[in-house]
């Protein structure tokens, strides 16, 4: 059997396959409270049908604020459990497994409201300017994602991914560009990092199963973090107990990013090596041959997939084709499948 259908383990949570569906917002509350529509069911529903092994949720708001719009999914209120364990109950009748990211925008937030950073600087001209969190909007913060860590058990979800790339929030305590702070959450590389830190402190406190966290490895500025620093970083996390380092990058400031096949998994191959810890590669990775050469050369356990599964829902079955792989389909597939 092909590596990338070959089952993993992460804590106590099995994978039947390596393709995970990317987290990827949608922007599709009609209704602007945060809870699962009509059009997320069939969204990703079709691609646990479609056998990919883990389906993630688009960045999913542990508070208000933290939402990137007003039409991002949110589970900073106990009423939106329903909808998410709805959710779970029919990827799961696939064979799948769900997971859920855990997500703060920070001062990339879009909304009417007031938005919050480390630091009150504006992403870019035509962004607001932030409010520079104080010691006590760190607090709640924190025990916002601790409450979406207790509400993701009661979903039903099987891993927990804490957002913390593209430029987001906890992205933003991590980078010296977007953290000018003095007290003890700014300045030096463990300052820097005590917010996430506290994060997985919090959320492990409601949550024993996986958790993964997803980071910016390049931020493609000169003085943004070093790949010294993300190795710090990523280091901490293993010791910490994180499962696996979703390896993404860019976001932390506006930057032009020379994009090609694989463009992010030399630094994803680096971190598995140094920190000694499971990779998820993610970044035009398109095709069962490139996914599987990823897996079967131990640059990254997982392989992320996002336009390619927008594209088509069962990409997983093409992977299949591509590498003379047979795949069990959903039983109502069978006669097309086989």
């Amino acid at each position: 059997m092909t590596k990338l259908f070959t089952p993993i383990k992460f804590n106590n949570v099995e994978l039947k396959n390596r393709i995970v569906m990317s987290p990827m917002c949608m922007y599709s509350c009609t209704e602007q409270d945060g809870k699962i529509t009509p059009f997320h069911m069939t969204h990703y529903v079709s691609r646990a049908a479609g056998q990919s092994g883990l389906i993630m949720t688009e960045a999913t708001a542990v508070i208000p604020e933290g939402r990137i719009s007003h039409e991002d999914l949110g589970i900073w209120d106990d009423s939106h459990i329903d909808g998410l364990n709805q959710l779970n109950e029919q990827i799961h009748s696939y064979g799948a497994k769900s997971a859920i990211q855990l997500a703060h925008a920070g001062r990339k937030a879009r909304l009417d409201s007031t938005i919050y950073a480390p630091s009150p600087i504006a992403y870019n001209d035509s962004s607001k300017t932030p409010s520079e969190m104080s010691l006590k909007d760190i607090d709640i913060t924190i025990e916002a994602f601790k409450n979406g860590a207790r509400r993701a058990k009661e979903a039903n979800f099987d891993i927990i991914e804490i957002h913390g790339a593209h430029g987001y929030l906890i992205n933003q305590f991590l980078s010296p560009l977007t953290n000018k702070r003095n007290d003890e959450y700014g300045g030096s590389l463990e300052n820097r990092y005590r917010f996430l830190s506290e994060v997985i402190e919090a959320v492990q406190s409601e949550w024993n199963g996986p958790i993964f966290v997803r980071i910016s490895t390049d931020e493609y500025a000169p003085d943004g973090s070093t790949l010294s620093d993300i190795l710090y970083f990523t280091s901490r996390m293993k010791q910490q107990g994180i499962d696996l380092i979703d390896c993404s990058s860019g976001g932390v400031v506006p930057a032009s990013i020379n994009r090609y096949p694989g463009y992010q998994l030399k630094r994803c191959e680096m971190i598995k090596r140094e920190a000694a810890v499971a990779t998820g590669g993610v970044g035009l990775i398109t095709t069962g041959i490139q996914a599987e050469e990823i897996v079967q050369n131990d640059r990254a356990d997982l392989v992320f997939i996002g336009r390619a599964l927008l594209r088509n829902p069962y990409w997983p079955k093409a992977c299949a084709d591509a590498l003379n792989e047979t795949i069990t389909p959903p039983k109502q597939y069978e006669r097309g499948w086989n």
